[in-house]
């Protein structure tokens, strides 16, 4: 089993290498702001096969409608 270290240091490596070190910032910075329940997101829009781009922007947009 993989530490909390080891699994927020792959998930902070996967998003710079598909959306850069700026994007993966605001990323971030844009689920950490908003009040956000990803369990109940996950449960309601999330698909396999999204790109990381697609999955941002479905996160975004629930995130505004709140």
């Amino acid at each position: 089993m993989r530490t909390d270290t080891i699994v927020k240091q792959e998930g902070i490596n996967a998003l710079i290498s598909k959306l850069g070190y700026v994007d993966a910032e605001r990323f971030i910075v844009l689920i950490n702001r908003e009040p956000f329940d990803y369990s109940k997101w996950r449960e309601q829009s999330l698909e396999d096969g999204l790109s990381v781009r697609q999955l941002s922007q479905r996160a975004m947009t629930y995130s505004k409608n709140l």
